[in-house]
């Protein structure tokens, strides 16, 4: 992706036309809570819905390099959705939902890791270290961070009965191991929803499951 200095220059421009008094009344409303998460982990869940506009992917990137350099430690939870089902388009295959959970076969399954693994991951990561930060992508297998198993998705019609979805899974544990690790060398960790279950088996996970989950490891780390 091209980073064309239009976007850039704009962005000075609009932060040029602020009033010094305005600067000063923001920062004066932000230190209180930059004080009360100094050094906490924050846990951003990014969706694949605000990935759509330049704008917006910019602005996020800087966001979160700003939250890093006040002293907080973001950790990113990505989803995809959209991109997602651009991608199945172009092999010819329509993305299907139950009860807003998406249908994943086995192929379905490899356009979900190649899109949310390599695609819209390395997407953000690039933009962050575009803009001066130190940003590492992650999935499940890294470091056994999300481990995972087959979600039975209860019938709503028939209840008692399970629908069966593909390779859609929901978690078993988190390990915050890795997440510790690049936090300890100032890395901004990218962390794709995809979990890996025992025998090795990719899982597409929601990001709005995963999130709270990462959120929920942290704790024990903060504040030192």
């Amino acid at each position: 992706m091209t980073i064309t200095p239009n976007v850039i220059t704009e962005n000075h421009d609009r932060l040029a036309s602020v009033e010094p008094e305005i600067k000063a009344e923001i920062l004066a409303e932000a230190l209180p809570y930059i004080r009360k998460f100094h050094g906490k982990t924050i846990v951003v869940k990014y969706g694949g819905n605000a990935m759509t506009e330049e704008s917006l992917k910019h602005g996020f990137a800087r966001d979160v390099i700003l939250l890093k350099l006040v002293g907080m430690n973001p950790v990113v939870v990505h989803g995809g959705g959209p991109q997602i089902d651009n991608a199945l388009k172009k092999i010819g295959k329509q993305g299907t939902f139950i009860q807003g959970m998406r249908i994943t076969d086995e192929e379905t399954m490899e356009v979900v890791e190649w899109v949310l693994g390599g695609e819209v991951q390395q997407d953000i990561v690039m933009l962050i270290n575009h803009y001066g930060g130190q940003a590492v992508g992650l999935t499940g297998k890294d470091g056994g961070l999300i481990r995972a198993r087959k979600m039975k998705m209860p019938d709503r019609e028939n209840p008692g009965e399970f629908l069966d979805i593909g390779f859609v899974g929901e978690i078993d544990a988190i390990n915050p191991a890795v997440v510790k690790a690049l936090q300890d060398d100032a890395f901004i960790p990218i962390i794709s929803p995809i979990g890996f279950g025992e025998d090795g088996q990719a899982y597409n996970i929601n990001a709005d499951l995963v999130a709270p989950s990462q959120a929920a490891c942290y704790p024990k780390f903060l504040p030192r």
